[in-house]
């Protein structure tokens, strides 16, 4: 029988796998990186369908964020007190698990400050966010510190808007440092990342679990983890949809004077000062069903959108140029709620984190990793 792979490739890597990830986004990197530390001699294989993590990991904006008011507000309007308050906890609780796990340094972590804005058209939800600080500052200090929220002044140059919210425990992380580093620590334990391979399709045979690949044999592990997010659906029947996010960025501006991670409209558009650079994303919600894609292209409606803003709001009496555009793909659902669970008895899937990957990745691949053993 002819074959594509030598014998040496096939021992290697494709035979006798322990455990198969599928994807190496944050989630993935963290589910391998913690079963291989509690299982030093297992063979740990992840398959990656792009050149790098084809969702949101190496993609996003790097906030390491939590919940604005307002987007903790409209949460509490379709759910429980227990249910947002245990959804902040555990997002506070990955954030501080992925920088043990890599060091600020790695991340580049800076505490600058979460920092949501209002328009002058915003007073109203404004004046119930103001409201309700107190009553969120009281929730809170048991899972982050007292005082979280506070209301400051507009110094930052911005146009248009009538009020800003601090969240003093918030900060920002380069997103590309993140993920070499996880990258680089996976490595180092001895898992294998194999990139540029889509998984077709995944069968579980009780006994071990099928794997078919656009570029390899047939593989058979004896566990599988699903991490693909956005992406899950495509081979595994789960209530989580792609969410398209699309983004903006300048080239250098001299003096940019603001830094911290701002966000308006439930969080729904977002910027950062990042290298003296405007990063600006979001727009999702002016076309929520058009976004529910796994393509990543960039449109004219959210596009011309996120310039317009950025040139009245943001930086409306500075020069400035947009360097590139590009998007990635978080996962959604009807809930907030991540989704950790066995699929099947040697499946797990770790997937829905709501555009909270960066807070949330590492913890839930460590739920994922204690389902394994």
């Amino acid at each position: 029988m002819q074959s594509k792979f030598s014998y040496w490739e096939n021992n290697s890597y494709f035979n006798s796998i322990d455990l198969l990830v599928v994807g190496s986004g944050i989630v993935g990197l963290n589910t391998a990186i913690n079963f291989k530390k509690k299982n030093p001699t297992a063979k740990v294989l992840i398959l990656e369908r792009g050149v790098l993590p084809n969702g949101a990991s190496t993609k996003n904006a790097g906030f390491a964020c939590f919940g604005s008011v307002s987007e903790l507000l409209d949460d509490l309007t379709t759910n429980s007190e227990e249910n947002v308050f245990s959804l902040v906890d555990k997002r506070w609780k990955g954030l501080q698990e992925l920088r043990q796990l890599i060091g600020d340094k790695n991340l580049d972590f800076q505490n600058n400050y979460g920092l949501e804005l209002f328009t002058n058209n915003d007073q109203e939800l404004y004046n119930t966010c103001l409201d309700k600080i107190n009553y969120l500052n009281k929730n809170l200090t048991s899972i982050v510190g007292a005082e979280t929220y506070s209301n400051v002044s507009n110094t930052y140059g911005f146009n248009n808007i009538n009020g800003v919210i601090k969240n003093k425990y918030e900060g920002q992380i380069d997103t590309g440092k993140m993920m070499t580093s996880l990258t680089r620590l996976a490595q180092e334990l001895g898992i294998i990342i194999i990139n540029n391979t889509l998984v077709t399709s995944i069968n579980d045979n009780e006994n071990n679990v099928e794997i078919t690949t656009n570029s390899t044999p047939n593989l058979y592990p004896k566990k599988v983890v699903v991490a693909t997010n956005g992406f899950a659906k495509q081979l595994l029947e789960l209530n989580v949809d792609p969410a398209r996010a699309q983004v903006i960025i300048t080239k250098p501006i001299e003096n940019l004077p603001f830094k911290g991670t701002f966000h308006y409209d439930k969080g729904y558009y977002y910027f950062r000062n990042i290298h003296n650079r405007v990063l600006f994303g979001g727009g999702r919600n002016l076309d929520f069903e058009g976004e529910k894609t796994t393509n990543l292209e960039n449109t004219p409606l959210i596009i011309d959108e996120l310039k317009r803003l950025l040139k009245e709001v943001i930086l409306p009496n500075t020069k400035y140029e947009i360097e590139y555009t590009w998007s990635g793909i978080m996962g959604v659902g009807d809930t907030k709620q991540n989704i950790v669970k066995h699929y099947s008895k040697n499946i797990v899937c770790a997937v829905r984190m709501g555009g909270m990957g960066v807070a949330i990745g590492s913890l839930i691949g460590k739920e994922a990793a204690e389902l394994l053993n």
